[in-house]
């Protein structure tokens, strides 16, 4: 890289350090922390959760589906994403607020205990904490090999500057830190992808080429599917994106939750969607355009960022690098500020009374510290990655398995046309959802699609059977109250 692309990236991670040193004045005690006092504004809180939604991935693996595939990758990702968050600004979004106003929540598992009961919450909250701790830290290892393809720097350093830098802003500045940053990124890969896309839009010819493109590659390139990527896959995915996007994604609920109301919420909703609708179209066509650019790639998954060498002057190179890093950043930091919210709120107080009604400082303190040794321990998951063998990738799949059965609950147990889904409906869905998992993957020979919708299909169809054959028992009292309490943003 040249010395303009090292200082790119170097002041970007400046202005991280300093977002989070800026935003320290405006934690007080946990809930500033966790939800932002519950004032967070909806464009702020929209473009957090948009940016918040994907990772660095979206420049290697999907650049590569790009690369062989096509259109597709925006059809099945970017289009049925955009669909499941407009159908949810409607539905679910604003409940996430009203929770926090009307129950005084501050994690999105803090509501299962009345809800559900005690058991059932803990089972989501250990399960998602464990889980996510190799997740975030195969990210962390994922952007340090990044930073290593464009500058040779080892992966270790790689891993500590990036994961560092996120450990003191999110650590200092809670969930402010946390969008403020998202803004910062955000706007960084604004400019490096509009950058991208004139340069290369220019090479192919003007404006005109975005539509005579596809004339130059094969066929199926330019068509809405692309087997394997069929219309059933692309519907698989609106219904695990939908449960994801809408919450069961825990950090994604958390810009919710930290709306003032639900109204707010909703209109946070619908620029994230609006974003997932328009934004990968101008990302995404270098990638389209890179089979004629640079044709017979062995690695379709270094595309993007050899388009990014190759075309790109001194300084932009920095600045496209630091773009990818931000997509990782905000993901990865926006996770340890929610999970420390949820060992915090849902995990240590059931271990030790002394972590319950604790002062406003006590708890800031216990807020900072769980952040520090979630996002600490995830570090060392990311430096020993190498030693953990296939056990992380393993994980990572389990991980990918959980959140459908484990957002099912926790998205409908939201709506009251599921109020009769108890603990057992719960319990028994999540753990039916992990059965299917291994059933799909390890025994049966099916197809991709079906191997991906088999545990939140299996989970979603026992949660709502159980449910329907105890409609007729008598809905508790505090179940009752509290879905009376979601239904409209007034006391």
């Amino acid at each position: 890289m040249h010395q303009y692309d090292w200082t790119a990236l170097i002041l970007f991670f400046g202005i991280m350090v300093f977002i989070g040193f800026w935003s320290y004045k405006q934690v007080g005690d946990s809930g500033d922390f966790f939800v932002a006092g519950g004032k967070l504004p909806w464009w702020l809180s929209g473009i957090s959760h948009h940016i918040s939604g994907y990772s660095g991935a979206v420049f290697v693996a999907y650049a590569a589906i790009a690369y062989t595939h096509g259109f597709t990758i925006y059809v099945w990702w970017a289009f049925m994403i955009s669909i499941s968050i407009f159908v949810g600004a409607f539905f679910i979004a604003p409940k996430w607020s009203r929770l926090r106003s009307k129950t005084n929540i501050e994690s999105p598992t803090e509501y299962l205990k009345e809800r559900y009961n005690l058991p059932t919450q803990q089972l989501m909250a250990w399960s998602g904490v464990l889980l996510k701790l190799f997740d975030v830290g195969a990210k962390w290892a994922a952007i340090a090999i990044l930073l290593n393809v464009f500058t040779g720097t080892p992966l270790i350093a790689g891993v500590l500057l990036a994961g560092g830098i996120s450990l003191i802003y999110i650590t200092v500045g809670g969930l402010w830190a946390d969008v403020w940053t998202d803004l910062a990124q955000f706007v960084v890969q604004i400019v490096a992808g509009f950058v991208m896309f004139y340069i290369v839009v220019d090479m192919m010819g003007g404006l005109g080429s975005i539509f005579t493109l596809w004339d130059q590659l094969p066929e199926a390139n330019s068509q809405l599917f692309n087997d394997p990527y069929t219309a059933g896959f692309a519907l698989t995915f609106l219904v695990i994106f939908f449960f994801s996007y809408n919450g069961g994604t825990w950090n994604l609920a958390t810009r919710y939750i930290s709306s003032p109301s639900g109204s707010e919420a909703r209109k946070a909703a619908l620029l994230s969607g609006v974003l997932y609708l328009v934004w990968p179209l101008i990302l995404f066509y270098p990638m389209w355009a890179a089979p004629i650019l640079l044709p017979g790639l062995e690695d379709p998954s270094q595309s993007y960022a050899l388009i990014a060498q190759e075309l790109l002057p001194p300084g932009l190179v920095g600045l496209v690098l630091a773009s990818m890093f931000a997509n990782t950043m905000s993901m990865t930091s926006s996770d340890a500020n929610t999970i420390s919210a949820v060992i915090t709120r849902d995990i240590l107080p059931n271990l030790s009374e002394k972590f319950r009604n604790m002062k406003r400082k006590q708890s800031l303190f216990l807020a900072r510290a769980s952040t520090f040794v979630f996002t600490t321990l995830t570090l060392i998951v990311a430096i020993f990655a190498d030693n953990f063998g296939g056990v992380i990738g393993l994980i990572i799949s389990w991980f990918g398995a959980l959140v459908g059965p484990v957002a099912i609950p926790m998205i409908l147990g939201l709506l009251p046309a599921f109020r009769h889904c108890g603990s057992n409906a719960a319990i028994i869905s999540i753990l039916g959802g992990l059965t299917g998992f291994v059933i799909a993957n390890y025994v049966l020979n099916v197809s991709h699609a079906i191997e991906i919708l088999t545990p939140i299909g299996v989970s979603l169809v026992l949660f709502i059977s159980i449910g329907w054959l105890s409609r007729k028992k008598i809905v508790p009292d505090e179940v009752s109250d509290l879905m009376e309490k979601l239904q409209s943003d007034s006391e």
